[in-house]
């Protein structure tokens, strides 16, 4: 079994997602993590990985490619980040209705790089709804046309009350000089 066959069956078995796992150089293997929607963890709750999420995978992991025999000199195990890679389309299925900065293979209109709200299309089709000044268009594309796609981050200083309480993001194209329009 290679390293990253075994560190998908290890996180995979302990309940969370493998994100992305690379090699990198002096031997450093980085594993990142990610909880699974809906399922309840040791860690406590909540939607992002806590230390002790990372410290359990990585006591297991440490174990499980000592047994298969995978050579490694250290090994990091971590949340993706606030800009989180999708990477299958289960990634993209979950984070429908996020904002998402997509970044094409070839460019559409003289451009590569998208920022806007993903959904879903058709079978194998996404859509991302983006704003040109104050007009709204939408690109079409399939996972096939990705170079890189990741989740925009919500930076909330206030807290999750003062969002559900009516607050919201404000939009880089809401931004004019410093103030708001």
């Amino acid at each position: 079994m290679n390293w990253t066959a075994a560190a998908e069956k290890t996180v995979t078995g302990l309940g969370y997602e493998l994100v992305e796992c690379e090699r990198a150089p002096r031997g450093l293997l980085r594993v990142y993590i990610d909880r699974l929607p809906g399922q309840v963890y040791d860690g406590g709750p909540g939607e992002f990985v806590t230390v002790d999420d990372c410290e359990k995978v990585t006591r297991q992991l440490q174990y499980v490619l000592e047994v298969e025999g995978c050579h490694y000199e250290r090994l990091e195990v971590s949340s993706p980040g606030l800009d989180r890679p999708l990477k299958r389309a289960a990634d993209y299925e979950r984070f429908a209705g996020s904002e998402v900065d997509v970044t094409l293979k070839m460019p559409f209109n003289g451009r590569k790089k998208f920022r806007g709200v993903l959904e879903k299309a058709q079978a194998e089709a996404w859509r991302l709804v983006y704003s040109v000044g104050k007009v709204e268009e939408a690109l079409g594309f399939t996972l096939d046309e990705v170079r890189d796609a990741r989740l925009v981050p919500v930076l909330n200083f206030k807290g999750r009350a003062a969002q559900d309480a009516g607050a919201r993001p404000v939009a880089n194209e809401e931004v004019d000089g410093g103030r708001i329009q």
